[in-house]
């Protein structure tokens, strides 16, 4: 199984790497798709693996000893992909070179 790593940096002084997730056989817009639907707070909290937005795919890498959880990924967080990595932008990914994908 191939994992990518997503960082938050859109609201951080530094970026930081919050999870790993485990993406499977997914390559590409697919890979990165599955690794920010999966560190979203939609009906609860990813991070602490509550029913609705846990995945077992995820490993919480994100201080969450508070007993809150992580924030969402949002625009201008980052997904490492092997050695490539991706900003979320508005609608979809770009390079970090501003390249949509």
């Amino acid at each position: 199984m191939k994992q990518v790593a997503v960082i938050h940096a859109a609201f951080e002084d530094t970026p930081r790497t919050v999870a790993f997730v485990e993406v499977g056989e997914r390559t590409g817009n697919a890979a990165l798709e599955y690794a920010y639907r999966w560190t979203q707070n939609i009906f609860d909290s990813w991070s602490l693996k509550m029913p609705e937005d846990g995945n077992e795919d995820v490993t919480v890498m994100g201080d969450i000893s508070s007993g809150y959880g992580l924030r969402s990924t949002s625009v201008g967080d980052q997904v490492l992909v092997g050695t490539e990595k991706y900003v979320v932008a508005p609608c979809g990914f770009e390079t970090l070179e501003g390249e949509r994908i």
